[in-house]
């Protein structure tokens, strides 16, 4: 009995999951979610990173083996000429002189090592490394402006719905009333007038619906757009629930100006490397005439071998201003980050406030439809006595929609302001 029960409430799940896959309904994070996986710059992340990857690879290249091969053939005007040098002593000493030739040809081949390089390679992988850091998110912010589109044509597209929805209640309401008119007009009544006022009233709304809908459709297929996604109706989105956002500030914005700072320390500590010194082992071994032999003018092989030093100190003359630029560009990105705060805040007090203002409109919207429709529902039995005219029942049929207006726009927009605050503080 248990286990058939346990099968009954699983085969329940599986089929209220399967529902909800089937409606295909979208919510708002998951257009947020959509629009950012569907978005061109996005492609940007892993190409900064395969690029970065490159970059690091070079440069650690440079502790590998390098190898070079060179050769030459010359003609020179003038040798050295022992038997000049000499004179007669070499014939005393029974040595006879060799004779240089002035055509010399030579093809070297050397490995060269590098042993230290003053850390140079390593600042400069922390240099790109940062770069990427901060590229990566330029991207992530770019993604993230994207919500506060999103937001709007989210917000526009349930707006309209409820006017429709609320238009299409005025249609209905007229019909009542004009089939109530269209009666009164056959038994004398009423006038022919009245009752073409009144169609020409349900035709004016239908027009207005027509408006709607046009708008509708392009928010649509604007969000659509967006996400990569058809969105066929409306009602596939689900509307989102109020919330109460905080108003603390974390936004990506800021993590981009850490990280810009990060480049410019990353920059100041390679200015170490610029003046220390760099070793290098070799070895260069070749084959030509002369050799290394003072006294030969045969063609031979040799080989040196050793350790170079090479150390520039003209860094030195620029070490001091170079360090303090790149500490005017990081209180530079301080003053930003600092500039960026200031307007966030003042742009989440913009939103809180009216939060508020649409919170007290809400309020006052109700107490003016409890009063229009009174009022309507008084004029209704006034036009069916005759008391005024259906000019007038109009009217206030108009002044109590205008009313319901008010407050499903000033909903929407409380709903809007609230996530609104949501995205300026990054919460």
């Amino acid at each position: 009995m248990i286990n058939k029960t346990l099968l009954a409430f699983s085969i329940g799940l599986l089929a209220f999951g399967f529902a909800n896959a089937q409606t295909g309904q979208l919510t708002l994070e998951e257009c947020y979610r959509l629009a950012k996986e569907n978005y061109p710059a996005v492609k940007k992340l892993d190409l900064v990173t395969k690029s970065a990857d490159y970059t690091i690879r070079n440069a650690n290249k440079k502790f590998l083996p390098q190898f070079n091969i060179a050769g030459q053939a010359t003609y020179q005007s003038q040798v050295v000429d022992y038997v000049e040098l000499l004179g007669s002593n070499a014939s005393s000493m029974g040595f006879t002189p060799p004779t240089f030739s002035k055509d010399q040809y030579k093809i070297s081949g050397e490995v060269e090592q590098l042993l230290f390089d003053g850390g140079n390679t390593k600042y400069q992988n922390e240099i790109t490394k940062a770069n990427v850091g901060l590229q990566k998110q330029n991207v992530e912010v770019e993604l993230y402006a994207i919500n506060d589109r999103i937001n709007s044509i989210f917000f526009s597209i349930f707006l309209i719905d409820a006017q429709l929805e609320l238009n299409n209640l005025k249609i209905a309401n007229l019909h009542t009333q004009l089939d109530k008119t269209e009666a009164a007009y056959k038994f004398g009544t009423a006038y022919a007038s009245d009752v073409n006022e009144i169609k020409a009233e349900i035709e004016n709304t239908k027009s207005a619906n027509i408006d709607y809908e046009g708008n509708r459709s392009a928010f649509l297929k604007m969000l659509s757009i967006f996400i990569g996604k058809e969105i066929p109706s409306s009602s596939d989105l689900v509307k989102p629930e109020p919330i109460l956002a905080s108003g603390e500030i974390n936004r990506p914005e800021l993590k981009m100006f850490d990280l810009q700072k990060n480049i410019y320390e990353a920059q100041t500590k390679q200015l170490k490397s610029s003046y220390l010194p760099t070793f290098k082992a070799f070895f260069q071994g070749a084959y030509g005439r002369p050799t290394l032999n003072p006294i030969s003018n045969d063609f031979g092989t040799w080989y040196i071998t050793g350790v170079r030093l090479n150390w520039n100190l003209g860094s030195l003359y620029t070490l001091k201003n170079q360090r303090a630029i790149y500490n005017l560009n990081s209180q530079t990105a301080d003053a930003d980050k600092e500039t960026f705060i200031r307007n966030v805040q003042m742009d989440i007090a913009q939103q809180d406030e009216n939060v508020k203002k649409y919170t007290e409109m809400i309020g006052q919207d109700n107490k003016t439809i409890a009063l229009r429709e009174e009022v309507t529902k008084s004029a209704s039995a006034q036009l069916s006595n005759g008391v005024i005219t259906t000019h007038e029942y109009i009217q206030k049929m108009n002044n109590e929609n205008a009313a319901k207006q008010n407050l499903i726009l000033h909903q929407i927009q409380l709903l809007q302001a609230q996530y609104n605050l949501k995205f300026k503080s990054g919460n």
